[in-house]
């Protein structure tokens, strides 16, 4: 570990640009870490820095450097690479500061700052997509993600047997889910667009983690924004904001007029598809990673999928499933009973 630390340090002191001059020795300031393995440290220049340690077995370096250069290109205010070692993971990148969205987010901001992250959004659905940089987000990834909940959250977090009866009533759902997904029109998806991804940066807003940015369903990332895991709004506002940014996404080209109604399916359920992905990763953040405190979020998280598949005829046999095999068995345990 001495050792790393040391050639960390080096590398870091090797690329710092000419104007971030130092006028005492280089601190390394270790910050909170995301869901992924990512090791952060802001640094005493003069200009923002950050130091960021990004473990090529386990994160995609080239992903994020590619995507990166292709958000900024097109005008997304994204963090600037100033140096990357992909063999090591060490990275030196623009500091766009502490100032994320979420804890500015009340019923006072939420039409300013969400109409700045979905004008945002829009420019970055209308970005071309360009050749080979962002993968297809297709069935078998959604596929995968959906069956992170029964293997996560089901069986490891909560404990409980799944009968054969309990797959197919999943499988079901999952394919009503996908069948959905991949109706829609496509656009770049950044995958995780929330109000701890966003920051507010110099009057604007930057986006960060963006890494497993894809080609996919063009509600993905506005229910992840609308229907944020970390916070939660009215109903009505979110259908309201929902409805308004399908005016403009078919304003701008990115998709045909259709029926209020039909949009608000695709949007419920894409929402659906990420809560479910959700239960599952933050089990797994939980059990496999020691994050703990991701376990705080899925009461949300589950009253979402509660909301939803009760509001639709066609989802109202899983909303009775889960009730009766999970809803039973969750005030046992302390983050969601709030003991």
């Amino acid at each position: 570990m001495a050792n790393f630390q040391k050639d960390f340090k080096i590398w870091v002191l090797k690329h710092l640009p000419s104007s971030a001059l130092l006028s005492e020795p280089l601190s390394f300031k270790p910050l909170a870490g995301d869901a992924g393995f990512r090791s952060y440290f802001r640094l005493n220049t003069q200009i923002p820095l950050l130091a960021v340690y990004s473990p090529p077995q386990e994160e995609d370096n080239l992903a994020f450097v590619r995507v990166s250069q292709h958000f900024s290109s097109g005008k997304i205010k994204v963090p600037k690479i100033f140096a990357v070692n992909f063999e090591k993971g060490f990275m030196l990148l623009q500091d766009f500061g502490t100032e994320l969205l979420q804890p500015l987010l009340n019923l006072d901001t939420l039409s300013q700052y969400y109409d700045l992250a979905e004008e945002l959004l829009l420019d970055l659905q209308l970005l071309h997509p360009g050749d080979n940089i962002f993968p297809s987000y297709g069935k078998p990834q959604f596929m995968a993600e959906l069956q992170l909940f029964q293997k996560w959250f089901v069986e490891k977090l909560l404990m409980l047997d799944v009968s054969q009866g309990d797959l197919r009533i999943l499988d079901d759902l999952f394919e009503l889910l996908i069948e959905n997904a991949m109706e829609q029109p496509v656009v770049i998806v950044h995958r995780d667009y929330h109000s701890r991804n966003l920051i507010v940066h110099k009057g604007q807003l930057g986006v960060i983690d963006y890494q497993d940015a894809v080609v996919g369903p063009i509600t993905y990332d506005l229910v992840s924004l609308l229907k944020d895991c970390y916070l939660s709004w009215p109903e009505e506002i979110v259908r309201q904001r929902a409805l308004s940014y399908k005016s403009r996404a078919v304003s701008k080209g990115l998709m045909q007029d259709i029926k209020d109604q039909k949009f608000m399916k695709w949007f419920d359920w894409m929402g659906l598809q990420r809560h479910i992905k959700v239960m599952g990763i933050f089990a797994r953040l939980s059990i496999r990673d020691n994050k703990e405190s991701y376990l705080s979020e899925l009461p949300r998280v589950v009253n979402y999928f509660l909301n939803t598949t009760f509001n639709y005829s066609e989802l109202k046999p899983f909303n009775q499933w889960f009730s009766e095999k999970i809803c039973v068995c969750l005030p046992r345990y302390p983050w969601y009973s709030g003991d």
